[in-house]
C-alpha cells in the first residue's frame, strides 16, 4: 500500500503561476503531495479563481482587516490547520511572515526565490544579476526561516544569462525554471527524500542532480 500523500496548502497573493504548476503536478495520483487549500491574503486574487476551477478549496484572509501581523497570521494558521495541512508552499505570497508563524511551521514551510541563493537575496534579482555580469542565474526552493530569502536549500534550477538579456527576458526564463523546480522540491519534501538536518537539506535515495535543474546544454 502506498504512503499517504502529504496534505499541502498553497499561499498566494496574486495570479499564482507557481501555484498552477504545483496543482498540475499534484493532479497525478502518484505525486506525493495533495493540495487541500489555496489561501490568499488579497481578496479577488486571480489565483483563487484558477484554484477553484481546478476543484480545490480556497480561502481569503485579508491582512488589511487585522490590527497587526500576528492577529492576521493566527487566523491564517487556523485556516491551514483546519484544512489538515501538513506542508505549506509560498507561491508569490507577498507578506513577510513573523517568527511566530515561521516557528509554528518550521520544516514544513517552503518558498521559491528567483535567484541561486545565497546570491541576490531580496528584490530585483534579474536586474542585479545582469548588472553583476553573472553567466548563470536561476531560482531556489528553500525552507523558510526568520531571515528573508535565506534558509536551507531544497532544490535549485539554473538558466544561462545571455548577452542580449533584459530583466524581462531573463525573468521569463527563470519563471519557466521555477515551474519545473518547485514541483520537484515539493515532491522531494513530501516523500521524505529531502530531510532537514542540522540546518541543511540532505537528499536521500537519489542522486544530487535530482535537486538541480541545469541550463539547457544546447543554449
Amino acid at each position: 500500500m502506498s504512503a499517504a500523500r502529504k496534505k499541502t496548502a498553497i499561499l498566494i497573493s496574486g495570479r499564482g503561476s507557481n501555484m498552477t504548476a504545483l496543482i498540475a503536478a499534484a493532479a497525478d495520483p502518484a505525486f506525493p503531495a495533495e493540495i487541500v487549500l489555496v489561501l490568499s491574503n488579497r481578496p479577488g486574487a486571480p489565483g483563487l479563481e484558477r484554484a477553484a476551477a481546478a476543484g480545490l478549496a480556497t480561502a481569503t484572509v485579508d491582512h488589511k482587516a487585522y490590527p497587526d501581523r500576528e492577529a492576521f497570521e493566527r487566523d491564517m494558521d487556523a485556516r491551514l490547520t483546519g484544512a489538515g495541512a501538513e506542508l505549506v508552499c509560498l507561491a508569490g505570497f507577498m507578506r513577510v511572515l513573523t517568527p511566530w508563524f515561521i516557528g509554528r511551521w518550521t520544516g514544513r514551510l517552503i518558498n521559491i526565490h528567483p535567484s541561486l541563493m545565497p546570491a541576490f537575496r531580496g528584490l530585483h534579482t534579474h536586474e542585479r544579476a545582469i548588472a553583476e555580469g553573472v553567466k548563470i542565474h536561476g531560482c531556489t526552493v528553500h525552507h523558510v526561516v526568520p531571515d528573508v530569502d535565506a534558509g536551507p536549500i531544497i532544490a535549485q534550477a539554473a538558466v544561462p544569462v545571455l548577452s542580449e538579456d533584459t530583466p524581462e527576458t531573463l525573468g521569463a526564463r527563470v519563471l519557466e525554471a521555477e515551474h519545473r523546480v518547485y514541483p520537484l522540491a515539493l515532491a522531494l519534501t513530501a516523500s521524505g527524500r529531502a530531510v532537514l538536518e542540522g540546518g541543511r537539506v540532505i537528499t536521500l535515495g537519489t542522486t544530487a542532480s535530482s535537486a538541480l535543474i541545469s541550463p539547457n546544454s544546447g543554449v
